[in-house]
């Protein structure tokens, strides 16, 4: 039986990827948990494919998922949720700024909470003000919008009961709204202080401006799925019990 699965998505990543599969592996290792590993390559068109077959290789509990296309971040999640076979699941990018070191800290929040999501409380050095601000701007347009206290919506290293994944249906761009969407559900979810490192190779996928007007977007939409939620409770059932043969 397998533990914990790691999901990761990898889009053009083959700089990032030999420094992340040691670091990580180590860190696993330590945890003493029946692992796997599942890379889900959105579509990359560079080595990155070539990259994890080689790590699998040399350890079998290596996973690679690879789309025919690139379809997006949400997308390669949900591939990812979908291949994963451990009773615990955690996200992490492969940009190298997610400490895997930090995952102890998140899965071990899943004895009480039902998925716990990361929070960098202090951002890189190498984010630059224009983002740090713009960051900020958004968590409070979205937290005020959908009527949540989450303080870094944007960080996607989280850990989740498999459980809850379990039916969860995804559009493009939700990855960001994971969280409230299992609150939705009735789901329990924790922020935990995570590290936040400076990217050393490539650059962000995504700007400011190229994702501010879709996120407002898909905000709107999630906030009118929280409007539209169906709340009631069965007063009584009378005659429910099955029928006898």
């Amino acid at each position: 039986m397998t533990d914990l699965s790691v999901v990761i998505p990898v889009y053009n990543e083959e700089e990032n990827l030999p420094v992340l599969w040691p670091e990580l592996r180590g860190a696993l290792l330590r945890l003493g948990l029946a692992f796997e590993v599942v890379f889900v390559d959105d579509g990359s068109q560079d080595r990155s494919a070539e990259i994890i077959r080689g790590f699998r290789e040399s350890d079998p509990r290596v996973r690679l998922v690879r789309l025919k296309a690139n379809a997006g971040e949400t997308a390669a999640t949900d591939a990812g949720f979908k291949a994963a076979r451990g009773r615990w699941v955690v996200t992490m990018d492969a940009d190298l700024q997610n400490d895997p070191a930090d995952i102890p800290a998140l899965i071990g929040q899943l004895e009480q909470w039902d998925a716990a999501t990361g929070w960098r409380v202090h951002r890189a050095a190498g984010d630059d003000v224009v983002r740090r601000i713009s960051s900020r701007v958004a968590n409070r347009i979205r937290n005020a919008l959908s009527d949540e206290q989450i303080q870094d919506s944007g960080c996607t290293f989280r850990a989740f009961r498999r459980e809850c994944l379990r039916g969860l249906v995804l559009y493009r761009g939700f990855h960001r709204f994971i969280p409230t969407l299992l609150r939705l559900r009735g789901y329990r979810v924790v922020e935990v202080p995570v590290n936040h490192r400076p990217r050393r190779f490539g650059r962000s996928k995504y700007g400011v401006m190229n994702r501010a007007l879709v996120a407002f977007v898909d905000l709107l939409v999630v906030r009118w799925m929280k409007a539209r939620l169906l709340r009631y409770e069965v007063a009584e059932d009378l005659g429910g019990e099955p029928a006898s043969e």
